[in-house]
């Protein structure tokens, strides 16, 4: 059977944060830490109550459910309306899929639904979107994704870049706000995006397999500024709605413009989801302090995602909760593409607001009281 496990957008960081040496260079003769997790490990992570607020899920395969239970992981398992990828496209196929996997979940996962944006230029289509939600929100959805292809790929009539605030998604941001539910927004991408192709970047092979993702050269398209600045329009017209950033809000290069953003904005928080390594790169002070000042608007995501056929890979997807776990609350040497780092140990208090209280705060039913 075809299996497809893949770590969705960008797994790893832009080239265009290098690794700079510093205090969390370890000893040579440290030994990293990797693996799942051990015994102790695992009862500690449990301990947590983790929760993933980014996944992409769409195959009810019992080996992942058990990875759920041993995990005691809960998991938001996010739509994406995409033309680039066939099998994401047929948004009603995707949430039967995902349907099938919250049943099968025993509680352990929930459904972010989402919205087609490419007839946007159909008669009715607002209220159409929204008849779709509230279905979607009827049957168990806590969330609403808006992907990039929003700011970076769909045009209207005239040939302009459809972008975030655009007045057609104002009734649908409402109605999400009107239910007390939260819009995941992926908007723009890494810096790399708009930069000469490197082959060094983490991000070329992509960029190289999705050209339509890739602004460098093209004439005519938004920078990544002014994106961004059509985001920041959403989050103030609607102040009632809770918006939370995919990725750091694409702004994993530079900490000190996503803490303005998170002081300025109450209604925005940011996931963590395939953007660790950015976290990594820096230097660990540096991470301890933004992560200390801001710990009740970081979000614990992966981006993890299979689809097509069974589940083969519990122990891969463990190491990933494992290395990242072993990140904010150990002292272990760890390895990041060839270079030792050094865990920043945070206190379990943060800790759990990261991987937890935040979660619940921000998707509201996503963590059942029961199983």
């Amino acid at each position: 059977m075809k299996r497809i496990a893949i770590l969705l957008g960008f797994s790893l960081a832009a080239a265009t944060v290098g690794w700079r040496p510093s205090a969390n260079l370890l000893a040579s003769d440290a030994v990293p830490v990797a693996g799942p997790l051990s015994a102790a490990e695992l009862e500690q992570f449990r301990a947590l109550a983790p929760v993933d607020v980014h996944t992409h899920i769409f195959a009810a395969d019992p080996s992942f459910v058990a990875m759920l239970q041993k995990l005691e992981l809960h998991i938001l398992d996010i739509l994406v309306v995409d033309d680039m990828e066939p099998e994401r496209y047929d948004l009603e196929k995707r949430k039967r899929e995902a349907r099938s996997v919250v049943h099968a979940s025993h509680g352990y996962a929930s459904l972010c639904t989402s919205f087609d944006p490419y007839i946007f230029n159909q008669p009715d289509y607002a209220a159409n979107a929204i008849r779709g939600l509230n279905e979607d929100f009827a049957r168990g959805a806590i969330a609403v994704k808006l992907w990039k292809n929003v700011g970076m790929e769909i045009k209207d009539p005239s040939g302009h870049y459809l972008m975030p605030d655009n007045s057609i998604f104002e009734p649908i941001l409402r109605d999400i706000a009107a239910h007390n539910k939260t819009l995941i927004a992926h908007v723009a991408d890494p810096d790399s995006a708009w930069l000469p192709p490197n082959p060094a970047s983490p991000d070329y092979e992509y960029y190289r397999d999705h050209p339509r993702s890739y602004m460098y050269g093209k004439n005519d398209v938004p920078t990544k500024a002014e994106i961004l600045a059509a985001r920041d329009r959403v989050l103030e017209r609607n102040p009632n709605l809770r918006v939370v950033g995919a990725h750091l809000g694409s702004m994993e290069s530079n900490l000190t413009e996503l803490g303005q953003h998170l002081d300025r904005y109450s209604n925005f928080a940011v996931d963590l989801a395939a953007r660790m390594p950015y976290f990594e790169m820096q230097p660990r002070e540096t991470m301890i302090a933004f992560i200390t000042k801001y710990q009740d608007r970081l979000i614990y995501g992966t981006d993890l995602g299979f689809s097509q056929g069974s589940f083969e890979t519990a122990r891969d997807f463990e190491i990933v909760y494992a290395n990242d776990w072993r990140y904010f609350a150990t002292a272990d040497a760890l390895s990041y593409k060839g270079k030792e780092v050094k865990g920043l140990n945070l206190p379990t208090t943060v800790l759990r607001k990261i991987y937890h209280e935040n979660a619940v705060k921000w998707f509201p039913g996503i963590v059942k009281s029961s199983h």
